[in-house]
């Protein structure tokens, strides 16, 4: 009996201990992930769905949890789970950045850049708000939950609990995210920064013609007004698109990773 209450006393502390190791990594990512990161949503409601996301995603990876005598020690594998957690996090919510930068560009392009900008912990444009909120209204009702919980268990099979990354797959894998995303935002902005062109470059031409006239006076409020009609026409395949490579990601999230 006192050899079996020992063995119970192992497997408990084991149990906690890869709870706590799951958790460690789940609420980093918490921490960072898009959606769940958001400035507007209160760090109690982030506690609450990293405890869920970790309960749901135990049972999944619990027999990829090293034994305690098969991982490094103590504080160092709490660091590298938490390094792990926020280097998924920061990965996904470049594509939410991408929406951001391309509503900067967007906006930059119609002179909106610094008119109704947000006043919160995340400053900018109205159009970089708009484009983000309905991404992540979008991403929300096309199961972003069950993605995300995908992906978290997907890194451990990437990424080994009780194990260092390599630095510099890790370092290419980053940076493939940076490029996908400015790339991202850049084919999301487009339309509307060729048209912008395309009309100042009219706009020239006729303040060369006519010089007497004030044409930045008559010309500014027609573009701003013409590319915000586009936003509104361009919005739902403008959010598809971003959507489907926000999806590719998710289903792949390792594709450059270790």
């Amino acid at each position: 009996m006192i050899i079996a209450a020992q063995e119970f006393q192992r497997l408990a502390g084991f149990g906690i201990v890869s709870g706590l190791l799951v958790f460690a990594r789940v609420g980093a990512a918490m921490v960072t992930m898009p959606g769940y990161a958001q400035g507007f949503v209160p760090v109690r409601v982030r506690l609450a769905v990293a405890f869920a996301f970790s309960g749901a995603i135990f049972p999944a990876v619990a027999d990829k949890l090293p034994a305690p005598e098969d991982a490094l020690d103590g504080a160092a594998m709490f660091a590298v789970e938490l390094l792990c957690g926020s280097a998924l996090g920061m990965f996904l919510r470049l594509m939410m950045l991408a929406l951001e930068i391309a509503g900067m560009m967007i906006a930059q392009s119609v002179s909106l850049a610094q008119m109704f900008g947000g006043a919160d912990s995340e400053p900018m444009p109205a159009v970089s708000h708009f484009l983000l909120m309905a991404g992540l209204a979008f991403a929300a009702m096309l199961g972003l939950h069950l993605r995300v919980a995908e992906a978290l268990v997907l890194s451990y099979d990437a990424w080994p609990a009780g194990g260092v990354p390599d630095a510099a797959a890790l370092e290419a894998w980053g940076l493939n995210g940076v490029v996908v995303a400015f790339s991202l935002a850049f084919s999301l902005a487009a339309p509307f920064l060729v048209l912008a062109t395309l009309y100042n470059f009219a706009l020239g031409a006729i303040n060369r013609a006519m010089p007497q006239l004030m044409v930045m006076m008559v010309g500014a409020p027609a573009v701003t007004g013409a590319l915000l009609l586009l936003l509104g026409l361009l919005a739902p395949g403008l959010l598809s698109v971003w959507h489907g490579s926000f999806a590719a990601v998710l289903a792949d999230p390792f594709l450059a990773a270790p």
